[in-house]
């Protein structure tokens, strides 16, 4: 992040690039060619590794955008462009790299990589720049100002675009006035040339992560932090007899069993029975009545203690008064499924407890099924006869839900995948509901496919049609194709899925 403390790789990064510079004032011996191209070889090791970093980064985002639109949808429009900017300039530098060793036997014969002929040529032709050396510098002042205008009123990577990407003039040693493109590139040996457009990519993925870094810091900072989390107590039961031992957990809204507290205030007195990331409580109910259970427990964030208060409650009664409902899988029911119920009343015999709601059915004993079908709640009527022949009914409301939007997938993965074009051609696109409780199987039935240029191809089934692999095979290494418009239904089910959310695939070769 900028004005940050830079990270171990960045400041390798930074101190090969030194190296680079320093190397350039030597004589070009062998083994200082060969030096050149161990240092593009790790160059083009960490740019892959900053690659992949970055699109996960992209698919977090996109799927938060998803869930959170409101919070994340003008943050991830401005990534998805940040992205595109990035891929294109980074892909152009890596075609202008293959032209460069196109007519080289061994890439790797880094000794015999001496000549300038090919940038002198290219670029430049007498005191002036050919087409091709105009067309590379607007290639980096367009990417400058394009990012630039995506960042808007956040000013704060200006510099770091002017440094990175300037082709000012510029005062060599004997402080003389020289075009940029002439010191950066005029005369270099072609490996030294390489190492250069190398080190410039490894400056455009940084600067992708660290832009993507900051639009999204402050929102998910906020997101993780500790005060956004909220304590919650979990009881095994909400009712108990005088002098029975009140047992369950308290545990924080998103479960980390990593996760521990420094210190535990329960009732207002120092607790310290946790384990796992949960206060498991051990207490007496006491007399018949209203129980209240509230406390904090407290975390360090930051060299910082932050609160986390949580509060429940319980009824210490004398005899069961009330039915106890639960879902055996989720806290609300799913349209258009078969959600498990267990169905009870403490110290009743199932035999003796009926339960009625549209769409339920008893499967054997305590054990239900529940179909709901219009509406958003569903109350489920319990009655039954308590030990002393006393009939008690309650009802139980339940929230219902759609199922969510499923993804689409490729080889199993979500969001944006990176594989080869061989690959993708013979593979199947997929859909699924990662994370859903419940595990559908769902049949990809057609989808719809853009590669960069071409028009979109409509594809019934599950693999590409010969239309849509005529149309991948004019694709280039760091296109992305996208999949979307993803049709997809459940097996053995009539539900109709509401949307499928498209996957894309960065190809590799």
């Amino acid at each position: 992040m900028a004005g940050g403390k830079e990270t171990p790789r960045q400041k390798m990064i930074g101190m090969m690039y030194l190296v680079f510079i320093a190397m350039l004032a030597l004589n070009m011996s062998k083994e200082v060619l060969s030096a050149f191209g161990f240092m593009n070889e790790k160059l083009t090791e960490n740019n892959i590794s900053t690659i992949d970093k970055n699109n996960q980064a992209y698919a977090n985002l996109a799927t938060k955008a998803v869930d959170q639109p409101e919070k994340f949808n003008v943050l991830n429009t401005q990534a998805l462009q940040i992205k595109t900017y990035s891929s294109d300039f980074y892909t152009y530098l890596e075609d202008l790299k293959t032209n460069m060793t196109a007519d080289l036997d061994n890439k790797k014969d880094y000794e015999s990589m001496d000549k300038t002929a090919f940038l002198d040529e290219y670029f430049f032709k007498g005191d002036k720049f050919t087409d091709e050396g105009n067309q590379f510098l607007a290639q980096i002042n367009g990417f400058r100002t394009n990012l630039t205008n995506v960042l808007g009123e956040n000013k704060q990577f200006d510099n770091i675009l002017v440094k990175r990407f300037s082709t000012n003039v510029v005062t060599n040693r004997d402080g003389k006035k020289v075009k940029w493109l002439d010191y950066r590139f005029k005369g270099f040996p072609l490996v030294a040339s390489l190492t250069n457009l190398t080190q410039m990519q490894a400056d455009i993925k940084n600067t992708e992560a660290d832009i993507i870094s900051n639009l999204l810091g402050g929102q998910l900072e906020s997101e993780v932090s500790m005060t956004n989390y909220n304590g919650i107590v979990n009881l095994k039961k909400n009712a108990f007899y005088p002098g029975d031992k009140v047992e369950g957990t308290v545990v924080l809204g998103r479960y980390d069993p990593s996760l521990r507290p420094s210190r535990v205030v329960l009732n207002g007195k120092p607790y310290d029975n946790f384990e796992n990331g949960a206060v498991n409580l051990d207490l007496r109910a006491g007399s018949v009545g209203d129980r209240k259970i509230e406390g904090t427990i407290f975390f360090m964030e930051n060299e910082v203690e932050v609160p986390v208060p949580f509060e429940s409650s319980y009824s210490v009664i004398s005899k069961p008064n009330s039915a106890v409902v639960s879902a055996d899988k989720m806290n609300v029911v799913y349209r258009g499924l078969q959600n498990p119920l267990t169905i009870s009343i403490p110290g009743v015999p199932a035999n003796l407890v009926k339960a009625s709601a549209p769409g339920l059915r008893q499967v054997k004993g305590s054990s239900y099924m529940i179909s709901p079908k219009a509406g958003d709640k569903v109350t489920i009527s319990v009655t039954g006869k308590l030990p002393d022949g006393k009939p008690i009914k309650t009802p139980k409301t339940f929230r219902v839900k759609d199922i969510p939007a499923a993804m689409g997938s490729v080889r199993g993965q979500y969001g944006t995948v990176r594989m080869p074009k061989s690959g993708l051609v013979n593979t199947s696109v997929g859909a699924g509901l990662p994370d859903f409780l419940f595990d559908l199987n769902l049949q990809v039935t057609s989808f719809k496919v853009k590669v960069p240029g071409q028009l979109a191809i409509i594809v019934n089934g599950t693999r590409f049609n010969a239309a849509a692999k005529k149309a991948l095979s004019k694709a280039r290494r760091g296109d992305m194709i996208n999949i979307f418009d993803i049709k997809a239904e459940i097996k053995n089910n009539s539900y109709k899925l509401k949307k499928v959310l498209p996957v894309n695939i960065e190809l590799t070769n």
